[in-house]
C-alpha cells in the first residue's frame, strides 16, 4: 500500500514524534511505500510551555520526511487535503492528541476521502486532553467524523471516542479497536547500574526511583515526593531521580522536596533527555514510578518494558490495563500513602528479580508489527463496510 502519516516527526521531538517514525519503519519493513507528513508550524510559540519544540538529534535517514502541515492555516489544510486527494494513497493515519489539531485534521482529511479510494485511520493517543478545555467540546466532533476508523492504545481511548461519536448515525458503524503501545525498542542494550551511574554523574551504591518525561501537573510528581517523604527513613539507602523538563514551575517542587526533608534524596535533571540519554536513566534505576493523577497511557511505561525495568503506576486511564499488580510492578491508587506502600513492598521484599522475570514474558505481546496489522484490519473493516452501504443504498 501506499500509506501518509500525518502528524509529528523530526525535526520535532518528543514520545508522539518517536511513536510515528517507528510506526513508520515497520511499514515499510512490510513492504508498503510510506511518507511522512509533518509540520511546518505545530503550535504557535506562544501556546507551547517548554524551551524548544525541536529536536537536537540528527535527522533520520531511513525515513521520507516532508514538512508540509501548518496547525494554524486553514488554507493549507486545504491544498494538503486537496494533494492528498490527487496522491490517492491507500490510507492516511492521522495522528491524533488534542483538539487544538481537529480542525486541520478533519478539514484534510474530508477532503482526501472524496477520491473514493483513500481511507483515513486516526492513531488515538488521547480523545481528550489531561486538561480539558471548551476546544474539546467544540472540535472533537468535526474531527471524529471525518475518520473511516480509529486504532486507539487504550481501551479508555475508544470508549471516549464512542462518547464523542453518541448513538446514532454513521459513528456507530465506523470501526474502532484498541491495540496497546508497542514497546520502544530502537534505545539500544540496558546499561549495568555501575555504568548508567557512573555515566550520569549519580552516586553507585543507593536505590533509586526514576521519575522519567516532562514534568506536569497531572503526571503527579507531588505525590510521589509526599510518599516519599513518608517512607525516608525505612528506606535509608533510597533516592528519587527526576528526570524530564518541566513545564510547571520547578521552585514549588524544590518547595516540597526541602519541605519533606529530602534536600539530599533527591537527583533533579530540569532538561529534556534526547533518546541517546534513556539507557542511562533506565540502567540506574531500580523502579520506575509513574504517580498519574489522570492518563490514558504512556510510552514511558513501554521504554521501562523494553529495558526490563519493573514499574508503579497509578490505577488510572490505561495504565492498569498494562501494568500487571504484583506481578510486574504495582498498579495503585493515585494516592500518596498507596505509592508510599507499594515502594516499600518492593525494596523490603526484594522484588526486583520475580518482577523482572515476568517483564520479560510479557514485553513478547506489545510487538509493532501487531500495531500495524491492527491498522490493516480496520481498513478492511471499513472498506467491508463501504461496500455493504453501497449494497443497502442499492
Amino acid at each position: 500500500m501506499k500509506i501518509v502519516i500525518l502528524g509529528t516527526a523530526y525535526p520535532y521531538r518528543g514520545g508522539l514524534a518517536t511513536f510515528n517514525e517507528r510506526l513508520a519503519r515497520q511499514f515499510m519493513e512490510e513492504g508498503h511505500e510510506v511518507e511522512v507528513w509533518t509540520f511546518t508550524v505545530q503550535y504557535p510559540s506562544f501556546l507551547f510551555p517548554g524551551k524548544t519544540q525541536y529536536s537536537c538529534e540528527q535527522a533520520p535517514q531511513d525515513l521520507l520526511i516532508t514538512r508540509r502541515l501548518n496547525s494554524c492555516n486553514p488554507f493549507n489544510w486545504c491544498r494538503v487535503g486537496n494533494e492528498l486527494r490527487r496522491q490517492a494513497p491507500d490510507m492516511v493515519v492521522c495522528c491524533y492528541w488534542m483538539a487544538f489539531f481537529a480542525p486541520l485534521y478533519g478539514t484534510i482529511c474530508r477532503m482526501a476521502r472524496k477520491n473514493g479510494k483513500t481511507k483515513c485511520i486516526a492513531l488515538v493517543h488521547n480523545m481528550f486532553p489531561h486538561e480539558r478545555g471548551m476546544l474539546d467540546k467544540l472540535f472533537a466532533p468535526w474531527f471524529v467524523g471525518s475518520q473511516d476508523g480509529f486504532v486507539a492504545l487504550s481501551d479508555s481511548v475508544v470508549k471516549d471516542i464512542e462518547k464523542v461519536q453518541g448513538d446514532k448515525g454513521r459513528g456507530t458503524k465506523v470501526p474502532k479497536v484498541f491495540s496497546p503501545h508497542p514497546i520502544y525498542d530502537h534505545y539500544g542494550e540496558r546499561m549495568t547500574k555501575h555504568e548508567a551511574c557512573r555515566a550520569l554523574g549519580i552516586e553507585e551504591g543507593n536505590d533509586y526511583l526514576l521519575f522519567f518525561g516532562l514534568v506536569r501537573a497531572y503526571k503527579g510528581l507531588d505525590l510521589l515526593l509526599d510518599a516519599f517523604g513518608q517512607i525516608k527513613e525505612r528506606l535509608p539507602k533510597l533516592k528519587l531521580l527526576i528526570a524530564g523538563e518541566f513545564y510547571e514551575h520547578e521552585e514549588k517542587y524544590l518547595k516540597q522536596i526541602e519541605e519533606n526533608g529530602l534536600t539530599d534524596r533527591v537527583v533533579v535533571r530540569n532538561e529534556f533527555i534526547p533518546d541517546a540519554d534513556l539507557r542511562k536513566y533506565f540502567g540506574a534505576a531500580d523502579l520506575i514510578v509513574q504517580p498519574y493523577k489522570s492518563a490514558t497511557q504512556s510510552g514511558v511505561t513501554q521504554v521501562a518494558f523494553h529495558f526490563e525495568k519493573p514499574i508503579l503506576v497509578t490505577n488510572v486511564g490505561g495504565l492498569g490495563e498494562i501494568v500487571h499488580d504484583g506481578k510486574m510492578g504495582y498498579a495503585v491508587e493515585p494516592k500518596s500513602e498507596a505509592i508510599a506502600a507499594a515502594i516499600s513492598d518492593y525494596f523490603e521484599h526484594n522484588r526486583q528479580e520475580t518482577f523482572t522475570a515476568y517483564l520479560k514474558e510479557e514485553k513478547k505481546k506489545y510487538s509493532w508489527d501487531k500495531m500495524s496489522r491492527a491498522f490493516m484490519d480496520v481498513r478492511s473493516e471499513c472498506t467491508m463496510y463501504e461496500g455493504q452501504s453501497k449494497s443497502d443504498e442499492r
